[in-house]
């Protein structure tokens, strides 16, 4: 009862995780694009104070966004401040981080092939990972750094390789990808929370106060506005990578989590520029022919089996056994194990019929990548993986 419970808790938290951070990157993306895509108003408006204006129909409806130099002839009394999408993602993403992974530590961040940690080690260098990354992120935000954006960007980018190198010195795979995402998520929010709010209010109380705003308040506004739009795609990417352990389930994760950083926010680079009529199509081509030559690099090596005198049938029971003893404690009907109360996935390995008809999914989640059985629990041996391999490259139908 106690994992039904914590089941319906993680589904109800991951929900309103999901729809506020559509919430947040949907407002970043519109004002992103809106901000580009304002034309130079006539000059009526221009004497009003308008800086630029867009015009646009959606939902049977045409409107008028306009966006003042300074403050407007008159305050309006209900002025719409975009936070709460950003706060509510961010809390809501923490409580699932601990719901899940702290929690859930023995089961889903440590990985005792990779570090021997107890369940509150692990909690307290994910956190401390968490608080350090943030503040490293704001001294090097307000050095000199902050500067020159390309030098600034090229520390951040060799500062966020270190952290993902580092996270899986220590955690599962999952567990790294899952803290490297928290740490963006955490940067963006406080970044709002920190800096764009803070300076939006000086702003505000500034053109109110009938007085000239600070210009280094919107500076440093723009500069973690800049950071959160690239920080946007690899945020998403890391929210879905759990079902791929392809990625972080390589050897080399770490740095497959920061070529796809770097992919994804050139791929951001395209379309902010194709908001202000640049196109560039030759930066989405380097992108893509980033991700495959990625993937041709990821791909698995095929598993050569070794010479058995098995017969096909002898070959076939012995798979059938393996994954037996490895794979339906979690993958059955009635599952045994301790934290698995159901099926995962829906996949079930009672029957060699079962077994047969999820064939590509062990190959994909055993053999190309050791991901399953999860965390190595039941100890399945490489031995075992070349024996089940076997089978299945032969047809997996013998029974």
């Amino acid at each position: 009862m106690e994992t039904y419970i914590v089941d319906w808790i993680s589904l109800i938290v991951r929900w309103l995780h999901v729809i506020t951070g559509i919430a947040w990157i949907g407002a970043s993306f519109y004002f992103m694009w809106l901000d580009n895509s304002l034309e130079e108003p006539p000059q009526w408006k221009k004497d009003k104070g308008i800086k630029g204006d867009l015009w646009a129909v959606h939902g049977g409806g045409i409107y008028e966004v306009a966006k003042y130099q300074g403050a407007p002839e008159k305050m309006p009394d209900h002025l719409h401040w975009f936070k709460w999408e950003a706060y509510s993602t961010w809390l809501t993403g923490m409580v699932l981080l601990a719901v899940i992974y702290y929690l859930g530590a023995e089961s889903y961040l440590i990985d005792r092939r990779v570090a021997d940690l107890s369940s509150w080690q692990a909690i307290t260098l994910g956190l401390s990972f968490l608080v350090g990354s943030w503040l490293a992120y704001t001294v090097l935000c307000v050095s000199p750094l902050a500067k020159n954006g390309w030098l600034l960007a090229a520390v951040l980018l060799i500062f966020g390789g270190g952290l993902a190198w580092g996270l899986s010195q220590f955690f599962s795979g999952r567990g790294a990808y899952i803290h490297f995402g928290a740490i963006i998520g955490t940067i963006m929010v406080g970044n709002v929370f920190q800096v764009i709010m803070p300076g939006q209010r000086k702003l505000v109380g500034a053109l109110e106060a009938g007085e000239a705003p600070n210009p280094d308040w919107g500076a440093r506004a723009k500069l973690r506005s800049t950071h959160n739009t690239y920080l946007t795609l690899p945020l998403l990417f890391i929210m879905i990578s759990n079902h791929y352990p392809m990625t972080y389930g390589h050897a080399f994760n770490w740095a497959i989590l920061l070529a796809i950083v770097v992919i994804t926010a050139v791929s951001r680079q395209y379309f902010v520029l194709r908001q202000v009529h640049i196109n560039r199509p030759a930066i989405l081509g380097a992108a893509i022919a980033a991700t495959v030559v990625l993937a041709a690099w990821m791909a698995p090596k095929v598993m050569v089996s070794p010479q058995s005198d098995l017969t096909a049938s002898e070959l076939a029971q012995r798979a059938h056994s393996i994954i037996r003893e490895r794979c339906s404690s979690c993958h059955a009907a009635m599952p045994t194990d301790d934290v698995f109360t159901i099926a995962p996935g829906g996949v079930m390995l009672d029957t060699v019929a079962q077994m047969q008809q999820w064939a590509p999914r062990i190959k994909a989640r055993s053999i190309d990548s050791h991901d399953m059985p999860f965390m190595n629990k039941t100890n399945m041996t490489d031995e075992e993986r070349a024996i089940v391999a076997q089978w299945i490259s032969a047809g997996s139908s013998a029974g």
